[in-house]
Formats: C-alpha cells, sequence, structure tokens
C-alpha cells in the first residue's frame, strides 16, 4: 500500500485536497480531527494533560474531565517548553490512532492511504510515507483566510506563521506542491493528475 503523506501551514487548503482523495474512495487519516477527539470531554489524553498542566482540566456535569482551552493556550504562549510538553502528550496518542487506520485501510486491500497531518515535516513524519504532498498558496491569501475562518487578526496570524516551517521549505521537500491559490479548478487538476499517475 502506497502511504501518500499531506500536508501545509494555516490556511493553504489541505482540507480541500484531503476531499478530494477522499471522494475517489482513498482513506483519508485527518491528524486533527484524531486531536480533537483526544482532547474532548472524557478524551483518552486529558488524563495526562491534566497532570502536566495543573489547572487546565476540570469535571463537567456528568463527572467526565473535559479541558479548558484558553487556560491551555495560556499556558502555552506563556512558558516556552510548554507546547514541546504538550506534544510529547499528544503525538504518540496520535501516532496510534494513524497505525490503526494504515491497519484497517491495508485489511480492507487499500491501494493508496492519505496522512493528512500538519506538523507531518517538522516531526520527520516524511520517513512513515512514501510521497509528500505540500498544499501551498500565496501568504496573502492564506492570511485572509485565516482570518476570515478563524477570526484572528493579522499579528495573531503572523505569530502562529512563525512557528511553523516556512512554506518554501516544505515546497523544497515535497514530491508534489498543489497550488491553490490560482483557483479551486487548478488545484483539484493538479491532484487528480497525481491520483491517476499513482494508479498507472
Amino acid at each position: 500500500m502506497l502511504v501518500i503523506g499531506l500536508t501545509g501551514g494555516i490556511g493553504m487548503g489541505k482540507s480541500t485536497v484531503a476531499a478530494a482523495f477522499r471522494r475517489v474512495a482513498i482513506p483519508v487519516f485527518d491528524a486533527d480531527i484524531a486531536v480533537h477527539r483526544l482532547q474532548a470531554p472524557g478524551g483518552a489524553a486529558l488524563r495526562a494533560i491534566g497532570a502536566g498542566f495543573p489547572g487546565t482540566v476540570g469535571r463537567d456535569g456528568k463527572g467526565r474531565r473535559v479541558l479548558d482551552r484558553d487556560a491551555l493556550r495560556a499556558r502555552v504562549l506563556a512558558e516556552p517548553a510548554a507546547l514541546k510538553r504538550l506534544e510529547a502528550i499528544i503525538h504518540p496518542m496520535v501516532r496510534r490512532d494513524e497505525q490503526k487506520f494504515l491497519a484497517r485501510a491495508r485489511r480492507a486491500g487499500a491501494r493508496i492511504a492519505v496522512l493528512d497531518i500538519p506538523l507531518l515535516l517538522e516531526t520527520g513524519g516524511e520517513r512513515r510515507v512514501d510521497r509528500v504532498v505540500v498544499v501551498s498558496a500565496p501568504q496573502s491569501v492564506q492570511i485572509a483566510r485565516v482570518a476570515r475562518r478563524r477570526h484572528m487578526d493579522t499579528a495573531q496570524i503572523l505569530a502562529v506563521l512563525a512557528r511553523q516551517m516556512p512554506d518554501r521549505e516544505k515546497r523544497r521537500r515535497a514530491d508534489l506542491v498543489v497550488r491553490t491559490g490560482l483557483s479551486r479548478h487548478y488545484a483539484l487538476r493538479a491532484i487528480r493528475r497525481f491520483i491517476r499517475n499513482l494508479c498507472l
């Protein structure tokens, strides 16, 4: 089974490309969804997060652990080493979910599977995949998309981008760059061509 690593910075249009894979029945693992599930009420990561970041996890009316996202965000922003500690909790759990996904895909006879992982290159994930697809757009387009969808101002967006691998470096390390800043049609045509070539 060929494993494709799909990645790209915030607001680059990665979900559009992931949807293109799904439309042709290629299974896609979404690392963001896995993280949300781990941090949802009663989620598997909350005990460890609560121990590592006291005051960020409480209980709801049903007795389930619940994450105070604002408190956790404040801790991560205030402590330079906090993000690494949080990633050390979350990443191994996401990796286990990823391995289960790949095992299911192989059992189902999939010829291709996609790992949609925002920090694929930052975490050395390219070693676990056969091809790397990077989704890219001009920074002006990227900022406009994030501002519209996440209600963040430009300074906040630039602060997030400063913590990510530069887009030019991601493009340099890609087997395919899908440019989403031109038009949706252009991007989808590029990914369809890539899929056709993989299936030959």
